[in-house]
């Protein structure tokens, strides 16, 4: 049986029921994806959590170096790293107790995926929350 990478329930889950999304590779630099989407995140009403070695802080808000800094619950991890990079970043969700995991457009981990699911995590993977909202309009 195949579990689809963007399981409408899990998709619903994050986007309806969780608040606070944290953002795996988000920095300053507002011609990036990933300060696109966080700001759109931050339209739709979530808080947003920059996730970042050098910890900037991002649209007006705190960032932290590793997802295991942060002092608070978070409820999705949104991952903008390459696929090679992305697992780490997945196992880390699952460890700081996410509800969910969301990788972006053109990032895929099928182990990571496989991962999440043992460990009850739902998980969306090459897909992008703008796309998921759009579908809906």
């Amino acid at each position: 049986m195949t579990i689809s990478w963007q399981d409408a329930a899990a998709v619903n889950l994050m986007l309806d029921e969780c608040e606070t999304w944290a953002v795996v590779g988000l920095s300053g630099d507002p011609s990036k994806t990933a300060y696109e989407i966080a700001e759109l995140l931050q339209s739709r009403g979530k808080k947003i959590v920059p996730i970042h070695p050098s910890a900037p802080t991002v649209l007006g808000e705190q960032g932290y170096a590793s997802l295991a800094d942060v002092p608070f619950e978070v409820d999705v991890v949104d991952v903008f790293r390459r696929s090679e990079a992305a697992g780490r970043f997945v196992d880390e969700a699952i460890a700081v107790g996410a509800r969910g995991v969301w990788l972006q457009l053109g990032v895929v981990d099928e182990a990571a995926f496989d991962r999440a699911q043992e460990a009850g995590v739902p998980m969306v993977m090459d897909t992008c929350p703008a796309i998921e909202w759009r579908k809906r309009a």
